[in-house]
């Protein structure tokens, strides 16, 4: 991606030189990687996002958690963190983060406001090892994951590794696509999305309760496609296999993907981020339309 020289958000809080929280609390995890991983996606989801992609599933958050606590208050802002420890390749992997969180900002910013909108920016929180949000406590494995609570998306940088690595989905825009998707969340929350999404799933059974949580996932890869969109035809940012970057990771966190790697076997009732093919599909979409109208997960076949 062509992303050096451009702006950096002033949005991100850096607590990776902060001690670990103790465990005792409820964690939430996000985009579960981990489960994504075990989960990416674990609180993400809402706490989506990552390590098996939460809980299996990059980018596979524990949406139930998250949204249960919607209306909870956002948790006071911590005093500054000690002096962060970091590589040479820690450290531009954070610059390489905060330049497409502005990126995201300008981009949402610029649709808010043509739809007689303001768009409120989410704030970026860097950790090592597991980190207190208004959705609980959670652990690195569970990835990347936004919580709704204190609209606030939390990164440990080293899911990149296990995303490249493990998930075999290297490249710096499969990196930026896992943000864009935390910040697709962010976008469902201030449209009232996720609390209408939180509110169908009371008195649904599990499997119905799921299929709206696949909705939700597909539609915040449908965002993250809108985002990269503008990247690429507004500000020229993607370069050639930066595309296919992006899609090789939407693949390699599918519901199906990951259950066959963690288990052997695929049970489609359990999905709560989408299959392979789905999130391909709609993260494609996305970016193929260049329009929210599009991502209109909830009333489209999926």
């Amino acid at each position: 991606m062509r992303w050096r020289g451009n702006r950096s958000s002033e949005n991100v809080e850096d607590r990776r030189g902060d001690q670990p929280p103790s465990m005792g609390v409820g964690g939430g995890g996000a985009l579960r990687l981990l489960p994504m991983l075990i989960k990416f996606l674990g609180v993400k989801g809402t706490l989506v996002l990552a390590v098996v992609v939460g809980g299996y599933g990059l980018m596979t958050g524990n949406l139930g958690t998250i949204l249960s606590v919607l209306t909870g208050q956002p948790m006071p802002q911590q005093s500054a963190p000690q002096s962060v420890q970091q590589t040479a390749q820690e450290q531009e992997l954070a610059e390489f983060i905060s330049v497409i969180l502005a990126d995201t900002e300008d981009t949402w910013g610029q649709i808010f406001t043509a739809s007689g909108r303001q768009y409120k920016e989410p704030r970026l929180v860097l950790f090592r090892n597991a980190v207190k949000s208004a959705c609980g406590t959670a652990q690195s494995a569970v990835g990347p994951f936004y919580c709704p609570a204190d609209q606030q998306i939390y990164i440990d940088l080293g899911f990149y590794t296990e995303l490249s690595q493990r998930f075999k989905a290297p490249g710096d825009f499969a990196q930026a696509y896992v943000l864009a998707h935390e910040v697709g969340h962010h976008i469902q929350t201030l449209l009232g999305i996720s609390a209408k999404v939180h509110e169908a799933k009371r008195g649904v059974d599990k499997a119905r309760a799921n299929q709206l949580s696949v909705r939700q996932e597909l539609q915040a890869d449908c965002l993250a496609g809108v985002w990269a969109n503008k990247a690429h035809h507004e500000r020229k940012m993607l370069e050639p296999g930066d595309l296919e970057e992006g899609l090789r990771a939407a693949s390699a966190i599918g519901d199906d993907t990951l259950q066959k790697q963690s288990r052997g076997y695929v049970t489609p009732d359990s999905f709560t981020h989408g299959s392979s093919a789905q999130r391909v599909k709609w993260f494609k979409r996305g970016f193929e339309k260049g329009n929210m109208a599009a991502c209109d997960t909830f009333q489209q076949p999926i």
